[in-house]
């Protein structure tokens, strides 16, 4: 009688600092989820030392304009003893939405951008194996191979000179969904 009403997609997302404390909070959960639940990387809970210096970036799928939740997340850090020296790590993107190629490449854009405008001269991020593709294509070299946590890995470098430096990375971008 009636066809069936495909599940609702977002047409943007903003991608931004987690300012908010639901943000934060929403971004600590799918980290647990991917990485703990759906991967076994890690037992329990993903959350380690870098945590507690690092920078959480959220990515927010929309509804009716207004920011729905949290779907996609990175968090960055500045290496203390390594001046300008910055790493990206956690990267995760909620099932549903990994076929969204947009949001992998914003969260990417705002942890490289944001970092650059605080005097980043390199970043660097440990990149599980089957991804290491979508950041060649975002202008970052792999470095080296290696395992962690029992996967394969690259370590991995972005060239600065394709992500300008973005100076309100709490207000953040939108950016629209396009399938991978």
């Amino acid at each position: 009688m009636f066809d069936p009403v495909p599940p609702y997609r977002p047409s943007h997302f903003r991608v931004k600092f987690a300012v908010a404390p639901w943000e934060r909070r929403a971004c600590a959960a799918l980290r647990r989820h991917v990485f703990c639940a759906e991967q076994g990387l890690f037992e329990g809970d993903d959350r380690d030392a870098i945590d507690a210096q690092a920078i959480p970036i959220c990515a927010l799928s929309t509804l009716g304009g207004d920011t729905d939740a949290v779907v996609g997340t990175v968090r960055i850090h500045a290496v203390a003893e390594r001046a300008g020296e910055w790493w990206g790590s956690r990267l995760a993107v909620e099932r549903s939405f990994r076929g969204t190629a947009a949001l992998g490449a914003g969260l990417i854009q705002v942890a490289v951008a944001s970092a650059h405008a605080r005097g980043c001269t390199r970043f660097l991020a440990h990149v599980q194996a089957q991804n290491a593709p979508l950041f060649r294509t975002l202008h970052w070299a792999s470095l080296a191979e290696l395992d962690l946590h029992g996967r394969p890995h690259h370590l991995m470098q972005a060239d600065l000179a394709a992500y300008p430096p973005m100076h309100d990375p709490e207000h953040g971008l939108v950016t629209l969904a396009k399938a991978a």
